[in-house]
């Protein structure tokens, strides 16, 4: 089993990566290295903090890759995609939202 596994790996890898390419699939890793390259983005901020903290560029980029995630996933016709980054991406609006009415009240308090 894990012979037949090993053997058939290369065609598996080949199918999906070389067979499949397209403009979508170019699309669709290039959606996920924005998504992912807040994580990196956030560690980065910590590290320079000194602290866990979660820089604003965080929920932009999750907004950019979720969207473009999400394209992807109309495009492709995931429901799984679609229904993740849907609801994603409804989440990091959501956060914006807070920060940017928690930053008005400050900046009123502060008047």
């Amino acid at each position: 089993m894990l012979i037949q596994l090993a053997e058939d790996l290369p065609a598996y890898f080949y199918d999906v990566f070389v067979t499949r390419f397209d403009f979508w699939l170019v699309f669709g890793i290039v959606a996920q290295l924005v998504f992912g390259s807040r994580f990196i983005l956030q560690w980065l901020a910590s590290e320079r903090a000194g602290r866990s903290v979660m820089p604003l560029s965080f929920w932009f980029l999750s907004i950019l890759g979720g969207l473009m995630t999400l394209v992807y996933g109309f495009v492709r016709k995931e429901p799984v995609i679609i229904i993740g980054q849907g609801l994603s991406t409804g989440i990091y609006l959501r956060n914006l939202a807070l920060i940017f009415r928690e930053r008005r009240k400050t900046r009123q308090a502060g008047r």
